[in-house]
């Protein structure tokens, strides 16, 4: 009885505490099951509400405990996060003889918004550098009827972009088999640059790199701005993982 008592005081007390951590909890709900592609920015929201909630329900060693976690936590994601925005800017005006455009999903045969936005800016990199080559690499993947590369290219070709500036790599799974495959398919010392989510670049690049190549980043701008803020903190998540785990 005690303890209910003393629960219920502490609810009275932090009401605010309380509305805050219930408010971010119907958003993790909301992006998580409402809309698809956002599942970063609901764990994110479950994850404040969860630690709202600990702050008010644990003795305070606890709490001096979970603050610094939270601190560490915190200097983590900024030290990942930085040259994930430094990237992000790309160097689209620079010239590169063959551009590496990195597959996104499909939607049967028809490009998803992340490829869209992709294809986007390897169209205006290719009609502004017209003797660029694109290497369009991507594998089929469940719910695909068309391989990543065939409908890059179909859209491509779609908006003038002739098939002799097209080269498909139709294997890859994953980015670093985008780039790992595409390679091999680029002569040796040719200056080449990679289309991806300006979010993804700078993680695009640290591969390129890991694999002995050299190349600058063009940017797809994310169309939609909250997707673009659920992706920017996923990349943080995926640099660390890619650091202590190289993949």
């Amino acid at each position: 009885m005690l303890i209910v008592d003393s629960l219920k005081s502490k609810l009275i007390r932090n009401r605010i505490p309380w509305i805050i951590a219930l408010g971010s909890l119907i958003l993790a709900a909301f992006f998580r099951f409402a809309l698809i592609g956002y599942s970063t920015l609901a764990l994110t929201f479950a994850c404040i509400s969860v630690v709202i909630a600990l702050y008010l329900l644990t003795p305070k060693w606890f709490r001096v405990m979970l603050t610094i976690l939270l601190c560490l936590g915190v200097l983590l994601f900024v030290v990942a996060e930085v040259p994930v925005i430094r990237a992000a800017r790309g160097e689209a005006d620079r010239d590169a003889e063959y551009l590496i455009v990195l597959g996104a999903g499909v939607n049967g045969s028809t490009p998803s918004l992340s490829m869209r936005d992709r294809l986007v800016a390897a169209l205006d990199y290719l009609d502004a550098h017209p003797a660029c080559v694109a290497v369009l690499t991507g594998g089929q993947g469940t719910g695909e009827n068309v391989t990543e590369a065939r409908a890059m290219a179909d859209w491509l070709s779609a908006r003038g972009i002739p098939a002799e500036r097209l080269i498909l790599e139709e294997q890859a799974t994953n980015t670093a088999e985008n780039l790992r495959f595409s390679f091999p398919l680029i002569p040796e010392g040719a200056v080449c640059a990679v289309c991806s989510s300006e979010y993804h670049l700078c993680r695009a690049e640290l591969m390129a790199r890991d694999l002995g190549r050299e190349l600058f980043g063009v940017p797809g701008k994310t169309s939609l701005p909250v997707l673009r803020v659920n992706y920017f903190i996923r990349e943080a998540l995926g640099m660390v993982h890619y650091k202590m785990f190289g993949i």
